[in-house]
């Protein structure tokens, strides 16, 4: 895969001095289009063999271009925050919001590279992070960034002189490390194991570009000429939108489905829910101090029909809480800053760390049932959020988060009453909108969405839990009773 990196290639300092201002203008062109038209982010990734000229590119990119419109990111080993959530929480939080270029000097792929090179991790381990990885870039794409993935490559005995050379120099010494010399000694080891991830990973949507880093002048002109020209098609030819995706067939011949299949009767008098409610919010207090707790973080995500209960049941539940290790995070339509990233953004920035509760008042799913139904997004987008949600669950519950979704559902009827109620009382009159009694108009298309949604996202390792809400207090007792056995079994 390197072999064309070996070549020797070079550019002669005439076609540099020439060439170099020429490029320098189209590409601040290109970048004042960009942010002026808002329309995607530019992620550029720059990776490679150790002494390759990585930095010295981004510092290029960074002189030839504006840097009030770039977010550069030099990664290094992850910190104790980092560890204590998902591996790609903190690439999430630095993903550059459109209109703007993101440069990552180390990246996503960092990590596993080193992990399978130095035999911490196996062959299979390494596929597997390279094909969560090709999802990761997938739906980015989708969302409508620009991927651009350089790999810088020198060869062995190039870079053991480069390496060298900058040891002797006094003022070039502290440029290299132990770690260079080391992972010198394994380049073998490492090209093996760096084209193994690279040909797994190099797609039609985000190939990677293998430069080659022999002569420091045709490496950035290599580099500088393919994001022009990746950008300026782009900006000049948007891509059109992405062709439907056909639903999956339906299979039932009647009207029943599993959210008419609930039983909406089943009740639980005052005084059995008083006496039952102490009992489990003080187990599930007990469960939160427990000395495992502190290994694991917990993820509440709660959805359902608008007047379903969900605000009054995390009420019940954070009544058992400390304060200080839980957060409520109610989902509304998306901010400004918000609609400028992928959708899955605004989630992952608030996975807590371990010891800590995270509640969803509504959640990702949106995508599947509020942007579905409303038609906020396209047929394709929402299709293929299951399996990038799948992706993101997965993820959670790698890294010892506790997962736990609910549905709670009601009829028809009594959603008219509890709206009636609200809508009667002064003090609740803010809980109902008019947007409420619009929605209530569309309870077939969200019925159609939300089983569709139980029926793709409901696995093995996050099911969700129906909570048959028509009696508040048998559907707040169902979700406490739920959250402590879950806890009691992690735990």
């Amino acid at each position: 895969m390197f072999e064309s990196a070996e070549l020797g290639h070079r550019v002669s300092k005439e076609t540099w001095d020439k060439e170099v201002p020429v490029l320098r203008e189209a590409l601040l062109d290109a970048q004042y289009d960009l942010a002026a038209a808002k329309a995607f982010p530019v992620l550029i990734l720059i990776a490679g063999v150790d002494a390759s000229g990585k930095r010295e590119t981004v510092n290029t990119l960074n002189e030839w271009m504006d840097p009030r419109h770039i977010q550069t990111m030099g990664l290094d080993a992850p910190s104790d925050e980092e560890l204590e959530r998902p591996h790609m929480w903190r690439y999430w939080r630095m993903l550059p919001p459109k209109g703007r270029i993101g440069i990552f000097d180390g990246s996503w792929y960092t990590w596993p590279i080193l992990e399978r090179a130095y035999g911490r991790s196996k062959t299979s381990e390494l596929d597997q992070d390279m094909a969560r990885i090709a999802r990761f870039e997938q739906m980015l794409i989708q969302e409508g960034a620009l991927v651009l993935k350089f790999w810088m490559h020198l060869p062995k005995d190039a870079q053991r002189r480069r390496l060298k050379a900058l040891e002797k120099d006094p003022k070039t010494r502290w440029r290299v490390t132990e770690a260079d010399w080391e992972h010198a000694g394994m380049y073998d080891t490492f090209r093996q194991v760096s084209e193994r991830a690279l040909r797994a990973t190099s797609t039609a949507d985000a190939p990677w570009t293998v430069v080659e880093a022999t002569d420091p002048h045709y490496q950035r002109l290599a580099v500088g000429k393919a994001l022009l020209e990746r950008l300026r098609t782009r900006l000049d030819h948007p891509e059109p939108a992405p062709p439907a995706i056909p639903p999956a067939p339906r299979t039932a011949l009647d009207s029943m489905n599993v959210l008419r299949a609930l039983d909406l009767t089943q009740r639980m008098d005052r005084k059995d829910y008083e006496e039952a409610l102490l009992t489990w919010q003080g187990r599930l207090n007990l469960l939160t101090r427990h000395r495992n707790f502190r290994k694991h973080s917990v993820v509440l995500a709660f959805e359902g029909m608008d007047a379903a209960g969900k605000g009054g049941g995390i009420r019940r539940i954070t009544q058992a809480l400390d304060a200080r290790t839980y957060r409520i995070h109610p989902i509304a339509a998306p901010t400004e800053e918000e609609r400028a990233q992928p959708y899955l953004w605004r989630f992952w920035r608030h996975l807590p760390r371990r010891g800590k509760v995270a509640i969803f008042d509504r959640s990702w799913y949106g995508r599947v049932l509020v942007e579905r139904v409303e038609g906020f997004c396209s047929e394709a987008d929402w299709q293929r959020a299951y399996s990038e949600i799948n992706d993101f669950e997965d993820q959670i519950i790698r890294s010892r988060s506790i997962l736990l979704k609910f549905w709670l559902s009601i009829s028809l009827d009594e959603q008219l009453r509890r709206f009636q109620e609200r809508q009667d009382t002064p003090f609740k009159r803010f809980k109902i909108t008019d947007e409420d009694w619009r929605n209530r108009e569309k309870w077939p298309a969200y019925e159609v969405a939300v089983c569709d949604m139980l029926d793709r996202t409901s696995t093995e390792i996050a099911p969700w839990t129906l909570v048959e809400s028509e009696d508040k207090y048998f559907g707040r007792i169902k979700m406490l009773k739920t959250i402590c056995k879950r806890l009691e079994d992690e735990l």
